[in-house]
Formats: C-alpha cells, sequence, structure tokens
C-alpha cells in the first residue's frame, strides 16, 4: 500500500470516530433545543420595560423582583434603563411583575416605586424619579412628612468628570449645598445623582459649586487653573460639550492583543492622604495561577490572558474585592479604607517621560516606551532622546562614554541599580556599556541633591535604573540589533514564575563588533574597538503575602575587545612598536539582595536591608604602557521607616556600610593600592501636611577609614502655590574619592605624562583629599493649556560648588596632571523646556540649557574644556493605534573650549575653539501580529553627517611625544543606519 493510500484511509477511520461521538449527540441536543424553542415559541411572551436605577445593585435588584413564576429571563440595561421580559402569559402576567419591581423602590413605566422602600435603598441606588409614574395603591406611604418631602424635592442626574475617591470627596461636598439633601456621584458611570429642593438649591448653582472646586460638569467646564492644581491621580480626561472625548476615543480602540493591566493599591486615611501598600495579592479570578503583588510603590502589573475578565485583590487583614477590568488601557486604583479594599478607575494618558508633581524631589521618569524611541542597545545610548543628560565620548579610540549631568562629569552622578550601587569605581569608564537597554524598566533621573538613605556621593545628581522583574515581565523578550557600520547586538530575556510566592528571571546581552576597518576620520585608527561584550542577569524575587518581599540574583559581565590602529594584530603588535593597539580583558561578577518587610498590623512601618557584593578585575593596555586594575567591593544599607503619629509626619532612619579594596598596577611599576571602609547612619524626617507642601530633611554621619568624621546635611522641599505650579528648592553635601587613573583612562592613551602631585607621600587614595561639594537647586513647574491639550513649561537653577576638587588638568599638552584644588571651582546650570502635545498622539519636547563652569588651575581660572556652553533640544514623537511610531530627535550643541596645544610644534598644533554642530536622529517601528508582539525597526543616528575630521593628534607618530587621542570635541563617527526586531512572549 502507497503512502498515499494509507494517510486517506487512516482520515476516514478519523472521521468515522467524529460522526459517531460527536455529531450524533450534537443531532440530539439540536433536536432538543427546536423542541424546547418551538414549546415557548407557542407560550412565551417577550416585552421590554423602562425601569428607573443606577448601578449595579439596581440591576441586582430589578432582575431579582421581575423573576416571579412565570418569568424565564429578564435582562436589565443600566445604560438604556430598559427591562427586557420573556415571560409565560399563562401563569403571569405584566402588572404582577411590574407591582413585584414598585415594591422593592423601583418606578416602572407609570408604577411609581414604593416610597419607603426607595428611600432604604442604597445611596449610590437613590436614581431620578421618573415623572409620569403614578403612585399604586399597594405602593402609598401614609406618613405625612414623606409625601411632603417627594412633592418638594427634585431629582437630578448630571454628568460630572473624575476619577478616583479624593473626587467623589470633592464633588459631593460641593454639591451638598443649603437645600441639597442627597449627592452621590459614582466613579464608574461619572453620574452625580441630586435630591435637592429646587427653590433652596437651583440647579445652576449646583453645577457652578462643582465647577468652582475644578471638575467638569454637564456643559460647564471648571476653570483650567483649578483643575490643574488637583491631585495628579485626580486629573480626570477633559469633557467637551458634556462628553468624556478621551473616553469616547477609547471606545474605538482595538483590543485585539494582549495588554498589561496596570494598577496601584493605597491606603486611604482619615483625612484623605494616599499611602501605598506593599504585598496586596492580584490575581486573576479565571486563574488564579496568573498572579503578582504590589512593590513597594503598591504599584502592580499583570498580565492580561484571552478573555480574563476579573481580578481579585487580597490582602492580610482587609477584606478583599472582585474587580472587573473594563478598559485594558486604564490604570486600575485600589484604595482602603476602614480594611475594605474598593476599586476606583483612574482613567488618562501615559506619557513616555514624566514628572512626578508630588515627589519633593524632581524626578523625570523615562518608561520603557521611552527607551523604544531610539535603538538602546546599552544604557550609554539611553539617554539620545533626554535634554538633561549628555553622553560623550571619553576620547578616540577606546569606546568608553560618561554622563555628564549639569555641566559635570559622570563620576559627580550617582548611578544605581534599583537603588543599589552600579558601576562605580574602576568600573565607571565602561560601565555604561555593560547594562542592556532590553533590561531597563525604566530610569529615574534626579538632579540636585537626593536622599541621604541612598548615601553621600551623590553630588550633581542621580541617575536611578530599575529592569526588568522576573514577577511581571514577558515570559520571553528578543531583540536583535544590527548597523551599517558592523555591530550586532542580541538580548534575550526569559520569566517564570515557579509558584505563587517564587519567580526567576534570566537577562543575557551579548555584543559583536568585528569591523576592524571602521575608520570615518581616515587616520588609520578604528573609531570602535572589535571584540565581544557578553553580560547577564539571574535574578529571583519571593513575596509570601504576608508582608515579607526578598529579591536576590548575580550579575556577569566580560568584556575582551582590541582597538587601535585598523591593521593591529594583537598577537604580532602588542608591546612593540610595530602598529599602535589597545585592548582590554574586563570581568565583573556580582550578587545582591534587597529583603523588605512590611508590619501587618501597621503598614507604614517597614524595615529593609539592601545588600550587594562585587569582584572587579581589568588587564588593558595602550601602546607600550599597561594598566591592570581590580577591586572587591561590598556594601549593606539597613532602612526603617515608620510615621510619627500621622502620614504628615514620616522618617526614615538607618545603617550603612561600605568597603572597597583597591589594586592597581600602573607601567608595571606604580602600584596604587588602599583599603578604604565608610561606615555610618542617617535619619531623614518628611513632612507633608497637605498635598501642597513637603519637606524632606535628612542628616547622615558617616566615617571613613582614611579620612574620618563627615556629615552630609540635606534638605528638599515642594511648594504648589496656585494651579498647576510646582516649586521645588533643594541643598546639600556631597563626598566622594577620587579614582584618577581609571576614571581618566582616556589620558592613557596618549603620550602625556601622568602626573600626581601628592601634598602627603602618596598616603590614602593617590595622596589626595576626597572631593567636597555643595549643590544649591531651583525648580519651577508650570501645567497649563496648550492646543486645547496639557503642556508643561519648566525652568531649572542649580549651583554646584566645590569646597575640595581633584582638578584634572590637562593645559600642558604633553602632561595630565592631577592635585587637589587651590581656589574655587564651581558649575552654574540653567535649563528651560516645554513639552506638549499639538496634535493627537504627538509628544512634543523642546529644551534650552546654559552651562557656566569654571575651575581654578594652576594657570588660572578657566572654563572646563571639552564642554559646551549652549545645547538646544527638539523631540518629537508620534504613535498610530495601527502600531507605527515615528521619533525624531534634535540636538544643536555649541562651541567648546579646547585645552592649549601652543607649546607642541605647528604641525602638532589645534583650534582652542571647537565648532558648533547639529546632529539628528530618527527612527520608525512598526507592531505586527494579532498580539501587537513583533516589532521591527528602523532608524539613522547622526544623520547630518557631521564628525570631527583631526579626532586623534600625531595619528602619524602614535608612539611619539605629541600623540594624544584625549581631545575629543564632537562626534567620531558619521551618519550611521541600522535595523533590528522585537519580539516577546507574555
Amino acid at each position: 500500500m502507497d503512502k498515499v493510500s494509507y494517510y486517506l484511509i487512516f482520515f476516514l477511520k478519523i472521521m468515522k470516530q467524529i460522526l459517531k461521538y460527536a455529531l450524533i449527540p450534537l443531532f440530539f441536543l439540536l433536536s432538543n433545543s427546536l423542541k424546547a424553542e418551538f414549546h415557548f415559541a407557542k407560550q412565551d411572551s417577550t416585552t421590554t420595560l423602562h425601569v428607573a436605577g443606577n448601578c449595579g445593585m439596581c440591576k441586582k435588584r430589578i432582575e431579582k423582583a421581575a423573576k416571579i413564576s412565570g418569568v424565564a429571563s429578564a435582562i436589565w440595561n443600566e445604560d438604556t434603563q430598559k427591562l427586557a421580559l420573556t415571560y409565560n402569559s399563562n401563569k403571569s402576567t405584566l402588572e404582577v411583575i411590574k407591582k413585584s419591581i414598585a415594591d422593592v423602590g423601583h418606578d416602572v413605566e407609570n408604577v411609581r416605586g414604593n416610597d419607603k422602600a426607595y428611600q432604604e435603598l442604597h445611596e449610590c441606588c437613590l436614581y431620578p424619579r421618573l415623572e409620569n409614574a403614578t403612585v399604586s395603591p399597594a405602593s402609598t406611604v401614609s406618613s405625612t412628612n414623606l409625601n411632603t418631602t417627594t412633592a418638594i424635592d427634585s431629582t437630578a442626574k448630571l454628568q460630572v468628570a473624575g476619577n478616583c475617591a479624593l473626587c467623589k470627596k470633592r464633588i459631593e461636598t460641593a454639591a451638598s449645598i443649603n437645600g441639597v439633601t442627597s449627592a452621590i456621584w459614582s466613579v464608574d458611570t461619572k453620574k452625580l445623582i441630586l435630591k435637592y429642593n429646587a427653590q433652596k438649591a437651583p440647579l445652576e448653582t449646583i453645577k457652578k459649586g462643582i465647577a468652582a472646586v475644578g471638575h467638569d460638569v454637564d456643559n460647564l467646564r471648571a476653570d483650567d487653573k483649578v483643575y490643574e492644581q488637583l491631585h495628579e491621580c485626580c486629573l480626570y480626561p477633559r469633557m467637551e460639550n458634556g462628553n468624556l472625548i478621551e473616553a469616547t476615543a477609547k471606545k474605538t480602540d482595538s483590543h485585539d492583543h494582549n495588554h498589561i493591566v496596570t494598577g496601584v493599591v493605597v491606603e486611604e486615611n482619615e483625612k484623605g492622604d494616599l499611602n501605598p501598600i506593599v504585598g496586596v495579592n492580584i490575581h486573576w479570578l479565571e486563574d488564579k495561577s496568573k498572579n503578582v503583588r504590589t512593590n513597594e510603590n503598591g504599584v502592580f502589573k499583570l498580565q492580561h490572558h484571552g478573555n480574563f475578565k476579573q481580578i481579585v485583590v487580597s490582602f492580610a487583614g482587609m477584606q478583599s474585592d472582585t474587580i472587573t477590568v473594563k478598559d485594558l488601557h486604564e490604570v486600575v486604583m485600589i484604595n482602603a479604607k476602614s480594611n475594605v479594599l474598593a476599586e476606583v478607575v483612574v482613567t488618562g494618558s501615559r506619557r513616555s517621560n514624566f514628572i512626578n508633581r508630588m515627589n519633593p524631589a524632581r524626578v523625570e521618569v523615562l518608561t520603557t516606551k521611552e527607551l523604544f524611541k531610539a535603538a538602546c542597545c546599552d544604557l550609554s545610548e539611553s539617554f539620545e532622546t533626554n535634554a538633561s543628560v549628555d553622553v560623550v565620548s571619553n576620547d578616540a579610540v577606546t569606546g568608553s562614554k560618561q554622563i555628564q549631568m549639569l555641566g559635570l562629569s559622570g563620576i559627580y552622578t550617582q548611578l544605581t541599580v534599583e537603588n543599589l550601587p552600579g558601576p562605580r569605581g574602576l568600573a565607571a569608564p565602561l560601565g555604561l556599556n555593560s547594562i542592556s537597554g532590553s533590561w531597563i524598566e525604566s530610569i529615574q533621573i534626579a538632579k540636585g541633591i537626593g536622599s541621604v538613605a541612598n548615601g553621600y556621593e551623590n553630588m550633581a545628581g542621580q541617575i536611578n535604573v530599575e529592569l526588568k522583574k522576573p514577577q511581571n515581565s514577558d515570559r520571553l523578550y528578543f531583540n536583535a540589533y544590527a548597523n551599517n557600520m558592523g555591530r550586532t547586538d542580541v538580548n534575550l530575556n526569559l520569566a517564570k514564575k515557579i509558584n505563587n510566592n517564587w519567580s526567576t528571571s534570566f537577562l543575557l546581552h551579548d555584543n559583536f563588533m568585528y569591523n576592524k576597518k571602521m575608520n570615518f576620520s581616515g587616520n588609520g585608527f578604528r573609531d570602535i574597538p572589535v571584540g565581544n561584550l557578553f553580560s547577564g542577569v539571574n535574578r529571583w524575587n519571593y513575596e509570601n503575602g504576608k508582608g515579607l518581599i526578598a529579591q536576590f540574583g548575580i550579575k556577569y559581565l566580560n568584556d575582551d575587545r582590541t582597538g587601535g590602529q585598523t591593521d593591529f594584530n594583537k598577537k604580532t603588535d602588542k608591546g612593540t612598536t610595530n602598529r599602535y593597539g589597545l585592548g582590554f580583558d574586563i570581568e565583573r561578577i556580582e550578587g545582591f539582595a534587597k529583603i523588605g518587610y512590611v508590619f501587618p498590623e501597621n503598614r507604614h512601618r517597614s524595615i529593609g536591608l539592601q545588600l550587594a557584593g562585587s569582584n572587579y578585575n581589568q588587564k588593558s593596555y595602550f601602546g607600550l604602557k599597561n594598566y591592570n586594575g581590580e577591586q572587591q567591593n561590598g556594601y549593606a544599607n539597613l532602612i526603617f521607616q515608620d510615621v510619627l503619629g500621622t502620614v504628615a509626619h514620616k522618617y526614615r532612619v538607618g545603617a550603612s556600610v561600605n568597603y572597597d579594596n583597591y589594586d592597581e598596577l600602573y607601567l608595571d611599576i606604580q602600584n596604587f593600592k588602599r583599603k578604604e571602609t565608610v561606615s555610618g547612619a542617617f535619619v531623614e524626617y518628611t513632612f507633608s501636611p497637605n498635598e501642597k507642601f513637603d519637606a524632606v530633611v535628612g542628616l547622615r554621619q558617616d566615617y571613613n577609614s582614611l579620612y574620618g568624621w563627615f556629615t552630609t546635611p540635606r534638605l528638599n522641599l515642594r511648594y504648589t502655590p496656585f494651579s498647576g505650579n510646582t516649586l521645588r528648592l533643594s541643598a546639600g553635601r556631597g563626598q566622594r574619592t577620587a579614582n584618577i587613573i581609571a576614571e581618566n583612562m582616556s589620558a592613557l592613551a596618549s603620550s602625556r605624562t601622568l602626573i600626581i602631585k601628592s601634598p602627603n607621600n602618596f598616603k590614602n587614595a593617590y595622596g589626595l583629599q576626597p572631593e567636597v561639594s555643595w549643590n544649591t537647586g531651583f525648580t519651577i513647574d508650570q501645567s497649563f493649556r496648550l492646543f486645547n491639550r496639557e503642556a508643561t513649561a519648566s525652568v531649572e537653577l542649580f549651583r554646584n560648588s566645590f569646597d575640595n576638587q581633584v582638578v584634572v588638568d590637562y593645559e600642558n599638552p604633553r602632561e595630565i596632571s592631577f592635585y587637589n584644588l587651590n581656589g574655587k571651582s564651581y558649575s552654574n546650570s540653567i535649563q528651560a523646556e516645554l513639552r506638549f502635545s499639538p496634535l493627537p498622539r504627538l509628544e512634543t519636547r523642546l529644551a534650552y540649557r546654559l552651562l557656566d563652569v569654571q575651575t581654578d588651575f594652576e594657570s588660572g581660572r578657566k572654563s572646563k574644556p571639552l564642554l559646551a556652553k549652549h545645547r538646544g533640544f527638539t523631540n518629537l514623537a508620534y504613535s498610530l493605534p495601527s502600531g507605527w511610531s515615528f521619533d525624531y530627535t534634535l540636538n544643536i550643541v555649541g562651541d567648546k573650549r579646547i585645552p592649549s596645544t601652543i607649546e607642541n610644534p605647528i604641525e602638532y598644533q589645534v583650534a582652542t575653539k571647537s565648532n558648533a554642530y547639529v546632529t539628528m536622529n530618527a527612527q520608525v517601528s512598526k507592531d505586527f501580529g494579532k498580539h501587537k508582539n513583533f516589532t521591527i525597526y528602523v532608524g539613522g543616528e547622526n544623520l547630518t553627517n557631521y564628525f570631527q575630521h583631526n579626532p586623534i593628534l600625531g595619528a602619524d607618530d602614535p608612539f611619539g611625544s605629541y600623540f594624544d587621542t584625549s581631545l575629543l570635541w564632537g562626534p567620531l563617527t558619521g551618519r550611521m543606519f541600522y535595523t533590528g526586531v522585537r519580539f516577546h512572549i507574555n
């Protein structure tokens, strides 16, 4: 028998079994159904009745009352106020059904509901009475007072915009003027049910009172200034002609793909203050295994599956709630009051980049959506669409980059990963390349002084990176990237929820660069080192639902790259003068853990322990110079927080210890070793009497094993004087120990002589004193309406003044000198930014920044070299519901001062000032698939094709006296194009 005949016979046998076991029973079911339909067709009648009601409770009550003997089905629609009835006219009459509904308090067409039953309904069920309903004898109330009230009082239903429990309080309070008997507003329907005396309280007066507190009501729009001053969670979508325009738009949005339901669980006290609850269990009613718990901010992200519609919210000691998810784009807000969890839905557009108005510190948050505006292969490329942070190359050959904020080098900005120490010390120069962009959930940028709980090293600001969490990440996320210069990046994230308590994930990143000939300037040197960088994270999360949360994991990095002249061969040329080359062989291993506990009897009280330890090993060479460095770091931070009486008074206390063991070998002869331990304690008090004002005062006392005791005071104030306006003031001290060789590695890729001017014979850290600075900042944020949409304008002013600084002096072209500051060193920064949406789905940001950074060098006061005084910035982002996204970024960079080279021969001299230049980046992406889980993106960087044509001084003689790669002031490479794909499985 041939294969075709065999498969044909097999197929026929299968079909026979299907006919036998599936279609025959289906026939009997169908015949019985037809009989039943025929039977009911002969006896049942259908009709529709107008029944007054308000909410889900009314629906249950009406349908239950209607289902008397003989009624087959009764379905009431809240929107149409219609009751669809199917009943047996031989067993029941329409008048009997109406009377049954009227007896429980609901008007039904021409029959008035029982007045006594109506008065006893739940507050949210007090619907406007039907004018044509007459009182039947059975429903007449004998009380004279009640009849009088019914005759005098009127009822009305108003459309009032709002979001949450705070809105409900505000609306109902404003409506409850003299003459109003009851005012009940529903968060779900946005309807206000009024019972009022029209002579004492005219309806227009009530409306004006509601609008006066910031809420649109029917066709009356609230004052914009009052609206903008509302609490952040109360900023509802505005109404036009009595309709919620954004809510209407949502109804047309396609939901044929999976979403992540985002929500927050907060507790409301007697003053109306909202505080997050940690560890609340959230799961789908349809499948309990699909569950998450709220994080330290009370936020949860629950993956939506199929047709799941209801989530269950539970927490120890509180009454649970089951919530129907009506719109997957809405933020679900769970408000706990009197130990009862209840839902409030907060709607509003989610921006890719925003500033939290209620935070005492001005923190700018970059979401995953913002990071997707560019390729973002690693952390150093995650700020390309941001006006506050600059990322610049350190030199023309090593590929290392640094962030700059407030005009200061990245070493003065504290970099943390989930509030644990990020790449620091010897790892700082190349650390930005080690964190993959696909790992990042969000980035928080805080300029100026931060919290004492995070340490003492913050001098210009803090950048905190939040990685994707195993408990709410995609099961699989894959990203592949390639550009026309020969670089390829591959990223793979895997997450697994083991059970209700445990979850784990792997985050993997591999970077390949093997184009040895990439050299835009034609000077014979590779613009980017070639080789491979691999990094990975394995992390675990544990939550027991009783207040205990634990996270721990391990990170690994291996970076092996080679740079230098395009024809450099490591095997034959390393250590010789045949050709100039440089190389890095770096390995870093890190372990971390975060353990927190929220006390069940007092959820404002919690204790947390943060732990981290790492080992960093670097072997590198720069021509004939060798540099090897090793660092072991250990960190522990214990934090306890609670309230003093009420939530208006909060405090945090804690203790921390940081240990570093450095071993650096330079030129195989100079060995710099040191062990440095800094231990201390801190206290921080927060005063928040109302929504308009916050004051955070912090103080920490630390002991440095090399430099002794030091004190770190810090202050952050926030004040909202009027509608939409937020003022912030910050001030405080920062201190750090410089790692002069690792932080200035670009100097090693030159012929400059390294000189350390140590006043105490190289004791402690290179014989230099620690760096100490004071930072003061003042910011203004003002929101307003522009193009009939929300817009924000901001102005920031920051000054950083050094008491002591390790001055890095490039002013002699054949030397790099390090010495302690003798005089003044300061930076002044002014930035203005405008954010607005001229069209629906189009986000626009415009910014301008002015920097004045001056230092007293040994040769006199000069501005900081290689830093632009002026910078202009524009970012446009447009997205369509179909999955298309378009992003464009423009940077205008002013001229920069170049360190003097006048002592060099004329052929090795350069200008003292660079040119100004313009760069443009753009990207287009498209989501595909039923679940929108496949994305293709293409883009270009530096589309103006502007690059520095002479980035290396003395490139013709790399082993000569005038070779220098550190005078880089512009883009190193020209126009670059890239493409990539993203794929994820929920």
